[in-house]
């Protein structure tokens, strides 16, 4: 379909108002069963690092999937306050299966918001979710590259063929990837100069292989494979943003809020769940020589009390901003990721000071705390990283700095 097609359909869905949503309804209320679902098998997928295939089939029946499809296309229309809510209950029962969730929560936001995918292919994809999950992530990331959001151009190259593009190149760290139904594949044509965009491929399109190369410390059932493009058939208009690269990587505030906002609030809800674990454990342990269970200790009490402040704090940051960005306050993405840098500093803080309150116990593998601290320390890679965080912060204030000193 041409891009003035697919516009054409567009502006006939915003002329004719929302279709009837055929997708599973978003239900929140589930949302407690559907993180005890997720949290019965989490230990199993960690273990096995296999795809937790029926935890998204539980995320998808509850509407949870879709859940941000725009308004105009007959979705839920989800903003960020309920994208936070979903991701932190998610977290809390499988981080894997919430961090896939939330690469296909955050490409239906950005569609919400600007709608770059052809029409034809948005309404296709929309459909095929009414029957089943339809698993959709951006490939940035490349062996040599690295994150994109440092800088530097793809080494994923766009040929120019009959009918469309040929894609070729490696894309690492994506995540679901043998879940996946659409990959958004960041590329450089082959054309002098060269333009950059993202490539939207089906899944089951010839010259796919993914190659099952993650073994990671933590979020091991997230399965973020290599994927590589070996002469993959693009046709020619499933292609978004296509231009001449910029001088520097290109970010979208808001989105880059979604990102921040979203993600922290899934590592809230891995240390929500060390939390509880942990207040269990303590109400249970009993030691001879004591009498009586540890929660009885000032000692235990005052350490809780201290996490319970600090996640306390970090929910609320986080929720507060997330509710102001949906209102459409411009501070909410300017403070983003410094909630992303304190929220994901406390969620990782509680899980530390979980394991060092329990001794062994918090280490062993027949305990979930310390698969919970494994996962949580992942919070740290995820863009924005603590250090564009923190330059951005001081040169904001010292930018802003008063002219006289005393």
């Amino acid at each position: 379909m041409s891009g003035r097609l697919a516009r054409d359909l567009d502006d006939l869905l915003r002329e004719q108002g929302p279709p009837a949503w055929r997708g599973p309804r978003l239900d929140l209320e589930r949302l407690p069963e559907v993180t005890a679902a997720l949290a019965a098998r989490a230990e199993e997928h960690d273990r096995a690092g296999s795809f937790p295939a029926g935890g998204i089939a539980a995320v998808h029946a509850a509407g949870l999937l879709t859940a941000t499809v725009a308004g105009r296309y007959g979705g839920p229309g989800a903003g960020l306050a309920q994208t936070v809510t979903i991701l932190r209950a998610l977290g809390r029962g499988d981080p894997s299966v919430a961090l896939i969730t939330a690469m296909t929560l955050f490409l239906h936001a950005a569609q919400a918001k600007e709608e770059t995918w052809p029409g034809a292919l948005y309404a296709g994809a929309l459909a095929e979710s009414a029957r089943r999950p339809v698993l959709i992530n951006a490939l940035r990331v490349e062996p040599e590259l690295g994150t994109p959001t440092r800088g530097g151009l793809p080494a994923t190259t766009a040929r120019r063929v009959p009918g469309g593009w040929s894609l070729a190149g490696r894309k690492i760290f994506s995540t679901g990837a043998v879940g996946l139904r659409w990959m958004v594949v960041w590329a450089s044509t082959d054309e002098s100069p060269a333009q950059v965009g993202s490539f939207l491929v089906r899944s089951d399109s010839p010259g796919i292989t993914i190659e099952p190369t993650w073994d990671h410390l933590g979020l091991r059932a997230s399965r973020s494979d290599d994927v590589i493009f070996a002469g993959t058939t693009v046709p020619a208009d499933a292609v978004t943003g296509l231009a001449e690269p910029t001088a520097g990587p290109a970010r979208d505030a808001g989105l880059m809020t979604w990102n921040a906002l979203g993600l922290t609030a899934l590592y809230l809800g891995v240390a929500s769940a060390a939390r509880d674990w942990l207040i269990g454990f303590l109400n249970e342990r009993t030691p001879t020589a004591l009498g009586r269970p540890l929660a009885t200790l000032p000692r235990f009490q005052g350490a809780v009390g201290e996490i319970e402040a600090s996640l306390t704090a970090a929910d609320d940051l986080v929720a507060g901003l997330a509710a102001r960005a949906d209102a459409g306050d411009p501070a909410a993405a300017r403070h983003a990721g410094i909630a992303k840098l304190s929220g994901t500093r406390a969620a990782i803080g509680a899980v530390e000071q979980a394991v060092a309150l329990v001794g062994n116990n918090g280490l062993a593998r027949r305990y979930p705390l310390e698969r919970h601290y494994r996962d949580v320390l992942c919070a740290r890679v995820h863009t924005p990283q603590d250090d564009p965080i923190i330059a951005a912060a001081g040169q904001s204030a010292l930018a802003a700095a008063p002219g006289n000193f005393p």
